[in-house]
């Protein structure tokens, strides 16, 4: 197993001191334990949605919520994931009750084909719900 030593850099950082304890307030609701994993967490979450607006490589989840009843929407689906099967990583079909269904698309390419991606599935009728959660892909 290769092992990789990461660098650690110190630096100050003044602000307001309300502004200061409203961030203190909102990473411990969060979980967090030090300032510096949330600013560090805070860093790269900028950087993921850089990488979105730039237009770059990530990583993401399409889900999609759906009557699976509405005539033809089922083979919709199907089709536009194969239309798309290049970024397609994997796919869980979940029977949320009797009438609905959740759809989990991983997915990994370009954004701008991810979007269309995820843009086409929520706009078929009788999709009730599309989330598109993105990330990194680790470079």
């Amino acid at each position: 197993m290769v092992t990789r030593k990461t660098s650690i850099s110190r630096f100050g950082v003044s602000l307001e001191a309300d502004l200061l304890r409203r961030f203190d307030s909102h990473i411990a609701a969060e979980g967090y334990t030090n300032r510096s994993k949330a600013i560090a967490d805070m860093i790269r979450k900028e950087f993921v949605s850089d990488t979105f607006n730039r237009g770059g490589v990530i990583a993401g989840v399409i889900t999609i919520f759906y009557d699976h009843h509405k005539r033809e929407l089922v083979n919709r689906i199907m089709d536009i994931q194969h239309d798309h099967s290049g970024i397609i990583i994997s796919a869980q079909h979940i029977h949320m009750d009797h009438d609905n269904c959740l759809e989990i698309i991983a997915v990994k390419g370009l954004c701008p084909k991810i979007k269309e991606l995820s843009d086409s599935l929520k706009s078929i009728k009788g999709v009730k719900h599309t989330t598109l959660s993105v990330t990194t892909v680790g470079k």
